[in-house]
């Protein structure tokens, strides 16, 4: 049974500002009568019993103990630096800004 009728289409293809021919008319009720056939189907599945969930596997956050370790001092993270001024990189002007 056809769930969308030619002139529904017709009538959508028109809200749309769409010009579709006969035969576009046509698949295009056939192919939401697909859809909507798919769409059934999945509203008549059992769900009963299944938990909620918001992702379809499940998600395990592994978490660790903050520990502190040493980093780069200042001056070793700069030592090797093409240029440095005033503690800082320097790099190349992208945008147009004044120099």
């Amino acid at each position: 049974m056809s769930e969308i009728s030619r002139d529904e289409v017709a009538h959508l293809a028109k809200l749309s500002r769409l010009a579709l021919s006969e035969e576009e008319l046509k698949q295009f009720a056939d192919q939401i009568d697909g859809i909507v056939d798919s769409v059934s189907a999945v509203q008549r599945v059992d769900t009963s019993g299944v938990e909620p969930m918001s992702h379809p596997h499940s998600i395990t956050t592994s978490m660790r103990e903050d520990v502190i370790v040493p980093t780069l001092t200042a001056e070793q993270a700069l030592d090797q630096a093409p240029a440095v001024e005033d503690g800082r990189f320097v790099v190349p002007q992208i945008l147009g800004e004044e120099q």
